[in-house]
C-alpha cells in the first residue's frame, strides 16, 4: 500500500512540474509574440518616417537616387527622300539635387554635422558653373531643403555630365596628385545625379521649315510634320524599379522604351537647296523698294512630281531657324519686338510659323485658265477648232471687262491654243459662257477647289467659292480667269498637275514611308489617286497649248529655259479690296513637255514693285529654279546645242521688251481684268462693286 501511495504522490508531482513548464513555455511564447508585434510596430513606424532615406542611401551606391525613374523613349527622326537627315533626337541629361540627401546629417564623434553641403555646391559650382546663391537658397529653403528632385540644370551635353563624373573619379590619372583634402571633398559630394532626357535638333536650320516645324517642348508639336506625324513620332517611356530582395540585396528591374518611329519625307534637301537660292536672290534684289523693306509681302514656291503627288520642295519667304524658332530678331528690330505685348509677339510668331502653301487662300488669277479650257473641252462646250474673236474687252450684264490687249485694240481672231497662250481675258470669258454656270461650278469641285485636298500637314485651308445661287454671269465670266473666288498654292497645283498628267488627280502628301528605330520600313505611304478630272485626249490638249506659252511672244517666254521643252502659265490678280494697286502674280510651269515629270509654282503676295501687276520676278525665281532643277533631276534637254550656247537671261529684261513689243500677240504684262482697267465710264468701281457683291454672297464650300 505505501508503496502504491509512493507512485501516484510521483505522478501528481510530475504532472504540476509539466503544468508549470507548460505556463512558462506559453508565457514564452506571448513573449515573443508581443516582441514580434513591437518590432512591425518599430519597423513600421522607422518605414514610414526614415524608411524612404534609408533606401535611398542604398541605392544611391550608382548616384541614382529614386528606386523609380522614368526612361525617356527617343522622338523619331524626320529624314528626306534621300537618307538626309531633317530632324533628330539628341540624348542631353537634366541635372537633379536631392536635397535631403545633400543635406543629411553624419555623426562624428557624438556630434552630428553636414558632410556633403559644402562639397556637393563647390562641385556644382567648379564644373556646372551653376550660381552658389541660387544653390544655397534651393537647398536652405524650407519649401526645396527635403526635397528629393530638384531640377537645377535642364539638357547638359554628355560632355558636361562626363566632365562632372570625372571630378568625382578618384582613380583617373587626373586626379591622382590630388591632396587627401581635396580627395575627401570629392568623396563627399552626395545627391547629385543625372536625368536623361532627349533634345530635339534640326541639322539643316531653317531649311524646309514650313515643312518640317518643330517640337516646342519635350515632344508635342502642333506645326509641319512634326505636329502632323507627332504621334508616329513619339514612343512610350519605360521605367526603371529598384527593390531590396529577399536577400535584401538591392536589384532593378528595368521596362526599356519604346523609340518611336521614323518619317520618310518626299522632300530632296537639294531641291530645297535651290529653291532657297532662289528665293534669296529675289529677296537680294526685290528688298527696299517703294514699298518698304521687305521684298514682297511673301513669296512662296512648291515643286511637285505630278504623277503621283509628292510634294519635291516647298518653302516661302518668311523662313526661321527652327533650333530657335521663337526669335523675332530676323524679321523685326530690337525696338519693334520690346514694343509688342505677348499676344502680338504670338501673332508674329504664327504668322511665321504657318505654311503659306497650304494655310493662304487667294484670288489666282490667270493660273486656272487651264482649268477653265479643260472644262470647256470636257464638257464639249468648245472645241479644239473654233475660234474666238478679241477686240479686247468683253460686255457682261452691260459691264465691259478689258483684256491685257486692250490697248492695242485686242488680240484679234485667236484659236483655242491662243487664248491660253495670250492669256486672253476676253477669250476666257466667252469659253466660260459656252460652259455655263453648274458645268463650271461642277468642275470647280471635280478639280477639288473648295475642299481639302488632304495634304499630310496641318493648318489647311479650303478656299471660298460662288454658290450656284450667287454666280451671275459677271460672276463666271470673272472666275473664268481666277478672279472672284480662293484657293490655296496646294489646291491649284494638284488641279494643274492633274490637267497635265493625263487627268489624274493626286492627294498631296510630304511623307512617303515610316520607318522603326531600326530603319526597317513598318507603313509604305503610297499615293492616292483621288480621281480622274479630265480624259487622257483633253490632258494632251492642254499640254500642248502651255507649251506654246513658253515660246518666243508667249506670255511665260521670260521664265523658259533655253534647249528644254517645257509649259507653263502665268497669272496675274489683283487683291480686295479693287484700286488700290495690289496685286498677287504667280506662274506655274512643268517639264518636259511631252511626259512632265516635274511641275514649279512660284507665287508672290505684292511685290516690291511700282507696277506689282508687271512683276518680272517670279519669271527669274521660276526660270532659276528650272535651270537647277532639270540637270539635277536628268531631265534631259530636247536641243543640247542651245543649252551650251545660252547666255545668261536677264528675265527683267525679257519681260520689258515683251510689254512694248506692241506687235507680240500677247503682252505678258496684266492678264487678268483689273478695278481701274476693267470697267469703262465714269464708273470705274463697277466690276470692284459686282465682284465684292458676289464675295458676300460666296459661302465656305
Amino acid at each position: 500500500m505505501a508503496e502504491n501511495r509512493q507512485k501516484r504522490q510521483r505522478l501528481n508531482d510530475r504532472k504540476k512540474m509539466s503544468g508549470k513548464i507548460s505556463k512558462k513555455l506559453v508565457g514564452l511564447f506571448i513573449m515573443v509574440i508581443l516582441a514580434l508585434v513591437a518590432l512591425a510596430i518599430r519597423i513600421t513606424y522607422i518605414n514610414a518616417t526614415d524608411g524612404e532615406q534609408y533606401s535611398r542611401q542604398v541605392l544611391s551606391q550608382t548616384q541614382q537616387q529614386y528606386d523609380s525613374r522614368t526612361i525617356p523613349f527617343k522622338r523619331g527622326d524626320i529624314i528626306d527622300r534621300n537618307g538626309t537627315i531633317l530632324a533628330t533626337s539628341e540624348k542631353v541629361y537634366n541635372v537633379i539635387l536631392d536635397c535631403k540627401v545633400t543635406n543629411s546629417d553624419v555623426t562624428v564623434k557624438g556630434e552630428k554635422i553636414q558632410r556633403y553641403l559644402e562639397p556637393t555646391i563647390a562641385a556644382l559650382v567648379k564644373v556646372l558653373g551653376l550660381d552658389e546663391t541660387e544653390l544655397r537658397g534651393i537647398l536652405e529653403s524650407e519649401d526645396t531643403k527635403g526635397s528629393q528632385y530638384q531640377i537645377l540644370k535642364k539638357q547638359i551635353s554628355i560632355t558636361e555630365k562626363k566632365a562632372f563624373e570625372d571630378y568625382l573619379d578618384l582613380e583617373s590619372d587626373a586626379n591622382k596628385n590630388l591632396s587627401s583634402e581635396e580627395k575627401l571633398e570629392r568623396k563627399y559630394v552626395k545627391g547629385v545625379w543625372f536625368e536623361e532626357d532627349y533634345k530635339r535638333v534640326y541639322p539643316m536650320n531653317s531649311m524646309a521649315s514650313d515643312t518640317i516645324g518643330f517640337t516646342y517642348s519635350g515632344n508635342s508639336a502642333d506645326w509641319g510634320i512634326e505636329g502632323y506625324y507627332s504621334s508616329v513620332l513619339n514612343g512610350v517611356n519605360g521605367r526603371q524599379f529598384g527593390y531590396f530582395n529577399s536577400d535584401a540585396d538591392v536589384e532593378q528591374t528595368i521596362i526599356e522604351a519604346q523609340d518611336g518611329n521614323n518619317v520618310v519625307s518626299t522632300i530632296d534637301v537639294n531641291i530645297q537647296q535651290i529653291i532657297r537660292n532662289a528665293l534669296t536672290n529675289f529677296q537680294s534684289k526685290a528688298s527696299n523698294g517703294p514699298n518698304g523693306a521687305k521684298a514682297a509681302q511673301n513669296a512662296a514656291v512648291v515643286v511637285m512630281n505630278p504623277n503621283n503627288g509628292e510634294i519635291l520642295g516647298m518653302d516661302s519667304l518668311d523662313w526661321y531657324d527652327l533650333n530657335n524658332p521663337k526669335d523675332l530678331t530676323p524679321f523685326y528690330t530690337a525696338e519693334e519686338i520690346e514694343a509688342m505685348d505677348e499676344q502680338t509677339q504670338l501673332n508674329n510668331l504664327f504668322s511665321i510659323w504657318r505654311n503659306y502653301a497650304v494655310t493662304d487662300a487667294y484670288e489666282p488669277g490667270s493660273t486656272f485658265k487651264p482649268m477653265t479650257v479643260a472644262t470647256a473641252l470636257q464638257t464639249n462646250s468648245v472645241s479644239t477648232g473654233d475660234t474666238f474673236y478679241c477686240d479686247g474687252f468683253g460686255t457682261v450684264s452691260g459691264i465691259q471687262i478689258k483684256c491685257s490687249a486692250y490697248s492695242t485694240g485686242g488680240h484679234g481672231e485667236e484659236s483655242l491654243g491662243d487664248v491660253l497662250r495670250n492669256s486672253c481675258n476676253d477669250g476666257i470669258m466667252q469659253i466660260v459662257d459656252n460652259v455655263g454656270t453648274e458645268e463650271f461650278l461642277k468642275y470647280q469641285d471635280i478639280f477639288n477647289f473648295g475642299s481639302y485636298t488632304g495634304i499630310d500637314l496641318p493648318g489647311e485651308s479650303t478656299g471660298i467659292l460662288h454658290t450656284l445661287d450667287a454666280m451671275g454671269p459677271t460672276e463666271l465670266a470673272t472666275a473664268g480667269f481666277g478672279q472672284g473666288f480662293t484657293c490655296t498654292m496646294m489646291q491649284e497645283i494638284s488641279a494643274f498637275a492633274s490637267v497635265i498628267n493625263g487627268g489624274n488627280y493626286y492627294k498631296p502628301h510630304v511623307v512617303n514611308a515610316v520607318t522603326d528605330s531600326s530603319g526597317n520600313v513598318i507603313e509604305n505611304i503610297d499615293s492616292t489617286l483621288v480621281r480622274q478630272t479630265v480624259s487622257q485626249e483633253v490632258s494632251d490638249t492642254i499640254r500642248g497649248y502651255l507649251g506654246t506659252v513658253m515660246t518666243p511672244g508667249g506670255t511665260g517666254e521670260a521664265a523658259a529655259v533655253a534647249g528644254y521643252s517645257m509649259g507653263g502659265k502665268t497669272g496675274t490678280a489683283e487683291k480686295v479690296p479693287r484700286g488700290t494697286g495690289k496685286y498677287l502674280v504667280s506662274f506655274i510651269g512643268f517639264a518636259p513637255l511631252d511626259n512632265p515629270q516635274v511641275v514649279v509654282y512660284v507665287l508672290i503676295d505684292e511685290p516690291n514693285e511700282v507696277n506689282q501687276d508687271n512683276d518680272s520676278y517670279r519669271m527669274e525665281i521660276a526660270q532659276q529654279i528650272f535651270k537647277e532643277l532639270m540637270p539635277y533631276m536628268n531631265i534631259f534637254p530636247t536641243d543640247p546645242s542651245a543649252v551650251e550656247k545660252e547666255a545668261p537671261v536677264d528675265a527683267t529684261a525679257a519681260q520689258t521688251e515683251a510689254v512694248s513689243n506692241e506687235n507680240a500677240p500677247a503682252p505678258p504684262a496684266d492678264e487678268s481684268a483689273t478695278a481701274g482697267d476693267a470697267v469703262e465710264g465714269s464708273n470705274n468701281d463697277l466690276l470692284s462693286d459686282g465682284i465684292t457683291n458676289s464675295d458676300a454672297a460666296i459661302t465656305n464650300q
